[in-house]
Order: structure tokens, then C-alpha cells, then sequence
């Protein structure tokens, strides 16, 4: 029996989770009175329902009642009724953006402004936060990249630290990515830009890939550079932290950066603990 509660920001894709998760063969609830809780846990459990794997969301919905979960959990414990804490969370800016977007009032904002219901949440809800077994942040995730975080944990029952990596190449000329944790600057290789055959290719084709990556300077720098993610990367999960941003920039970001930024990510990939995805921010800037 797997007992799954959803929780987190509103706003940060609760309840795009849930049908997630309900696609995926787990009986899904969501804002159930808090006193039902653990009556709920109790059938889950007793498998009365005849569902072995069971999500529950839970949120601010529910008022100032939601600090009384912490009781809830404190007897499903004493009970020993196992469950996960799915912690969905994203910056404060998102989320007011996609308040705005939809129009939508906050559940604790009431007659107040938008940015004051976010921050009385986060209060609320760090209890529980704090308790997350998952914690995804959604702020710069796809539909798809969430669907393939939660399938990785709920379904295949893979390994996962709750960390979610972007690789990002960009061009120096259009600025240096406002989010990035990380910035690397691989001007210092053969530019493909001044060869005529490669010129109006990007980083994606194995000609490009071919001549960026043919001195022994290129190979040198990759090898050093993973060796250095691998080693941050637990260091960061023990932090807390929950996004990493790793942008690659050259001059235009269409060859170099692009280039590195492919091989970073493959190499990446073969730690499916972590979630992981690519991204070109000049792609729409490309000569082709």
C-alpha cells in the first residue's frame, strides 16, 4: 500500500499532480476536511476501497485547520500507518504570475493583495515542507518534465533527490540568465562561426559537436567540468536546495554553449536520481 499525500504552494501544480498521479493508477482525493484525514488514511490502508496505491491533496484551502495535520500525521505514525509527504513549490514570482494569468484569487489573500496570501502560506506551510519526503520545484517545469518527475518516484519507484537540474546554453550578447546558479563561459574554444559549413548549423549537429569538441582543451574542460557537478550535486541536495540552473554561455549561444551544454546533459543523464532538463534560451536566435 502506498499512501501518498500532495501537498504545497498554491498555484505550484498541485493539482495538475494529482491527475498525474490518477492517470497513473493511484485513487486521488483532494481537500478532504482535515478530521477526515486519518479515517481516510485508515480505509486507504485496510484496503477497503480496493486501491493499493492512494493520493491525498492537501492545501491551504482548508484554512488555518491545516496546522492541524500535524496531529493527523503524529497518530498515523503511532498507528503505524506509513505515508509520503509530496511537497509542490515554486518562487513567489511564478506564482504571482500565475495568479495574474488565470485571474484567480489566493486562498489566503481574501480582500488583500496576492503577494501577502503567498507569504502568509509559506508560513503555514513550512511545517510540512520541512517533513516533504519529494519536494519539485515547478517553476520552470514543463507539464511533461513534471509528469516524468512523478513517474520516476511514484511509479517506477526510482531513487530521487529532490533536486531538479537545468542545463541552459545562451549567448553573452543577449545577457547572462537572471536564474542561473552556475555560469561557464566556453568563449575560449574554436568558434564554429567563422567556418563557412558550420556557420548556419547549431550545437545540436554532430558537425558542430565534432569541431568543438576536437581539442584535447574541449575534452579536458567537459571531464573537469562533470566531475565538478557530480561533486556539488550532493552537497547542494544536503543544503536543501531544490533547483539547480547550470547555464553555458558563448558569444551567440548558438554553436559552443549549445555543444557543451548537449554533452553536460547526456552525461548528466546517467544519474536518474536527479531530474534533469535542457534547454537552448537562443534557440529562437538560430541562423537556420
Amino acid at each position: 500500500m502506498r499512501f501518498v499525500i500532495v501537498t504545497g504552494m498554491s498555484g505550484a501544480g498541485k493539482s495538475t499532480a494529482l491527475k498525474i498521479l490518477e492517470d497513473e493508477g493511484y485513487f486521488c482525493a483532494d481537500n478532504i476536511p482535515i478530521p477526515l484525514v486519518e479515517k481516510f488514511a485508515e480505509l486507504s490502508v485496510m484496503q477497503e476501497n480496493g486501491h493499493d496505491r492512494v493520493a491525498l491533496g492537501l492545501d491551504v484551502r482548508s484554512g488555518m485547520e491545516i496546522r492541524k495535520i500535524q496531529q493527523v500525521l503524529e497518530r498515523l505514525v503511532a498507528r503505524e500507518i506509513s505515508y509520503e509527504i509530496l511537497f509542490l513549490d515554486a518562487g513567489d514570482h511564478v506564482l504571482l504570475k500565475r495568479y495574474k494569468e488565470t485571474r484567480r484569487s489566493h486562498p489566503l489573500a481574501r480582500a488583500g493583495r496576492i503577494e501577502e496570501g503567498i507569504a502568509l502560506e509559506r508560513t503555514v506551510l513550512q511545517f510540512l515542507k520541512e517533513q516533504a519526503d519529494f519536494i519539485i520545484d515547478t517553476s520552470n517545469l514543463l507539464t511533461r518534465e513534471l509528469r516524468s518527475a512523478l513517474e520516476k518516484i511514484f511509479v517506477s519507484s526510482q531513487e530521487y533527490h529532490n533536486i531538479y537540474i537545468t542545463v541552459l546554453s545562451f549567448g553573452f550578447k543577449y545577457g547572462i540568465p537572471a536564474d542561473s546558479d552556475l555560469v561557464f563561459d566556453v568563449r575560449f574554444l574554436p568558434n564554429p562561426f567563422y567556418v563557412d559549413d558550420l556557420k548556419r548549423k547549431t550545437g545540436q549537429d554532430g558537425e558542430v559537436q565534432e569541431f568543438v569538441m576536437q581539442t584535447e582543451t574541449a575534452r579536458l574542460f567537459l571531464e573537469k567540468l562533470v566531475d565538478m557537478i557530480e561533486f556539488l550535486l550532493p552537497n547542494y541536495v544536503a543544503e536543501g536546495k531544490n533547483q539547480l540552473v547550470i547555464s553555458i554561455g558563448c558569444t551567440g549561444g548558438q554553436h559552443r554553449s549549445v555543444t557543451l551544454a548537449e554533452k553536460l546533459y547526456e552525461r548528466l543523464g546517467r544519474h536518474a536520481e536527479y531530474g534533469l532538463r535542457l534547454e537552448h534560451r537562443e534557440k529562437k536566435a538560430w541562423r537556420v
